[in-house]
């Protein structure tokens, strides 16, 4: 059985090769984590190209769902998005905050920070930052965030209850949270939970829902409703990388569930009113007038 660390290294080296994949060759294979499927399968199954904000170079095909569609963000929210890849669901918040916003990305996966930077200075972005850092301990001070989203990442972290304390910790009182995760209903096969390959994906890594529900809640988190559900299903020839022909049509038959789901919550508390931080205040640097960022 591997510790924490080694399951967060073998997810940072197999991200880090996902990073120079096309989004054909992601989507094409469970998270882009696993052998290519031989049918065009796409786990997440959401299009994000009608998506106001959307940006095609920044979207590997990693994704589960569509927080940000379901994250209630509004104009000058300060918004983090947890394991932000190449940055799409931080450039679809940005348009929701609008200029006078701040959105933070967070990721452990250096190539990935490089590609998300890069898009933002294509896209003249100064108000979105991204950040390298574990999301079960964010380079974030307390209170900060107005919302919290993330898609298809908690599942690939081994202490869940620490990224969901931390989620707590950066909210701001009333602030609230939208995150798309992969979740199982029943028991998955040893073999592709044990599977150190199909941990970076998106399934050996998820816990039963109701015991991903009942964390949140126990943390704290009010209201907490699934605001999306959808089954997802592994075709036969990825299976059959870990399983017989005969376990493969078991596991077909039985009422096993891997599902994309996508939730909301939100921290207790009343907020109180006061101006937006400037960018150049939350950042903590000088900002001139002619940079963009005042």
């Amino acid at each position: 059985m591997k510790n924490e660390q080694e399951l967060k290294d073998i997810v940072k080296e197999r991200y880090s090769k996902i990073a120079e994949q096309g989004k054909v060759e992601n989507a094409s294979s469970c998270c882009g984590a696993t052998t290519p499927s031989n049918k065009v399968y796409n786990i997440m199954m959401d299009d994000y190209s009608e998506t106001e904000g959307y940006n095609e170079e920044a979207d590997l095909g990693l994704g589960c769902g569509l927080p940000t569609q379901f994250a209630k963000i509004n104009a000058g929210d300060t918004v983090i998005d947890l394991g932000s890849g190449a940055g799409n669901d931080c450039f679809v918040a940005r348009h929701e905050t609008g200029a006078e916003g701040k959105v933070i990305g967070i990721d452990f996966t250096p190539i990935m920070i490089d590609k998300a930077r890069i898009n933002a200075e294509k896209l003249g972005y100064n108000n979105v930052e991204f950040r390298t850092g574990d999301i079960d301990d964010m380079p974030v001070s307390d209170h900060i965030a107005d919302v919290v989203v993330s898609n298809c990442v908690l599942n690939l972290v081994p202490n869940k209850e620490k990224v969901i304390a931390e989620m707590y910790r950066v909210l701001k009182p009333n602030g609230h949270f939208s995150v798309s995760d992969i979740v199982l209903v029943g028991n998955l096969p040893v073999a592709l939970k044990e599977d150190a390959e199909m941990y970076a994906g998106c399934v050996a890594g998820a816990i039963q829902k109701s015991d991903y529900l009942q964390l949140i809640e126990a943390q704290g988190f009010q209201n907490v409703q699934v605001q999306k559900e959808k089954p997802i299903v592994i075709p036969n020839d990825i299976l059959s990388k870990y399983l017989s022909e005969e376990e493969v049509k078991t596991f077909n038959q039985k009422a096993v569930g891997i599902f994309s789901i996508t939730v909301y919550g939100e921290k207790p508390g009343s907020r109180e009113e006061k101006p937006k931080l400037k960018f150049s205040e939350i950042q903590g640097e000088s900002c001139t007038p002619n940079s963009g960022c005042c």
